[in-house]
């Protein structure tokens, strides 16, 4: 099946300005009317995309929301679904979310997935992992699907799953878990909703945990107190991992979640509720962490990546993170954990951006999140 569709032309976005809160370092948003960047739909017939992982070879693996996980080629050429893929539907915002490779994928060929794990009425986030077996002449397949985690509270509602995979320079898993939609769970560090988690590649709780003893809180955390984190990137020089989540009306936070921090949803919050309602106590209190950058009004950030390539050489350092409601592409300029600008491109293209994912030519890759999703490859202008 072909999906090869390159539609090229040249993007000109222009921007308005969002005010920033004085506790924050003012970070100015261009206008990028005088910015040009080429788009090509690589691919397009993905049912709400979710994640996107590249393969050693240039082939992409990207999941579909309710449930399936294709192959596609560097020509935009698709696999049907491939089987043995983690077992889920869609279910509000759940189903099937984000994939990443083994760092030793080469020669284990492990995948790992997120996904929303239903049990009659009830859902909560998990974690699987697969081996990929690819034969000449016979379509792909994983093979020993085995869950390695699953969050200890599971909910009848749709909401919050978070989630996004990061594998750390030492070999462990980040993973990044919602609220469920139940605020309140963010603050119970007992609970796994509302946090990020770090475990190893088997779903082990490694020993240097903050709360590896389970004494104090759930050994597999990491941090607590996030709303709905949606994007996860490691810093390439720190090696630090770095997150974005959504707020509630406004809000949104890029945060470096610490060791055992407390990052204070739904205590303090940028945002407000979608009434109008004033958040907990305000922006801040002493023992939260706050955002490194916030977002009011939303974009409402997912995905997210540190571009280290050479195609875009004035971009060499910036991150990104894609907007849905926004229907933009958010770059930042960074001076160590200080966001000194942004710039918002693709805003006429009224598409929701899912995911940002650097690929192996050094290219931008995203994908848009609707019923008709597209593998869109960005370049710069001719």
């Amino acid at each position: 099946m072909s999906n090869c569709d390159f539609q090229p032309y040249a993007v000109v976005v222009a921007v308005a300005g969002v005010a920033i809160a004085a506790a924050m370092a003012s970070a100015p948003i261009a206008d990028a009317s005088a910015s040009q960047v080429r788009v090509e739909t690589v691919a397009r017939g993905l049912e709400h995309p979710w994640g996107l992982t590249f393969l050693p070879d240039g082939a992409m693996l990207v999941t579909e929301r309710p449930g399936r996980v294709r192959l596609v080629a560097a020509d935009g050429s698709m696999s049907d679904p491939i089987a043995g893929a983690p077992q889920t539907r869609a279910f509000g915002q759940g189903g099937l979310l984000d994939v990443a490779l083994h760092p030793d994928f080469a020669s284990n060929g492990l995948v790992y997935f997120t996904f929303a794990e239903l049990d009659g009425g009830s859902a909560g986030t998990a974690v699987a992992r697969a081996r990929l077996v690819r034969t000449e002449g016979a379509p792909p397949r994983f093979e020993g699907l085995q869950t390695i985690f699953r969050m200890n509270r599971k909910s009848s509602g749709n909401r919050h799953f978070g989630s996004r995979l990061a594998f750390a320079p030492d070999g462990t898993l980040f993973v990044t878990i919602g609220d469920r939609g139940e605020m309140e769970r963010a603050q119970v560090a007992t609970d796994h909703a509302g946090s990020v988690l770090r475990i190893a590649d088997d779903g082990a709780v490694p020993p240097d945990n903050p709360f590896a003893d389970g004494a104090a809180a759930e050994p597999e955390i990491w941090s607590f107190g996030h709303r709905n984190p949606q994007g996860a990137a490691i810093h390439p020089d720190t090696g630090a991992l770095w997150t974005v989540e959504h707020g509630p009306r406004g809000g949104d936070e890029l945060n470096i979640p610490r060791r055992g921090a407390n990052h204070g949803w739904p205590v303090i919050s940028y945002g407000v509720h979608y009434s109008g309602r004033t958040v907990g106590e305000g922006t801040e209190k002493e023992g939260m962490e706050q955002p490194i950058h916030y977002w009011d009004p939303s974009v409402s950030p997912s995905g997210l990546m540190f571009y280290t390539g050479d195609v875009f050489p004035d971009w060499r350092g910036d991150l990104f993170t894609g907007g849905l409601s926004g229907q933009v592409l958010v770059r930042l300029e960074l001076d160590g954990e200080r966001v000194t600008g942004e710039e918002r491109l693709l805003g006429d293209l009224g598409m929701r951006i899912r995911d940002v994912r650097q690929g192996p030519d050094g290219h931008i890759y995203l994908l848009t999140d609707s019923g008709d999703g597209r593998i869109l490859k960005l370049s710069p202008p001719d």
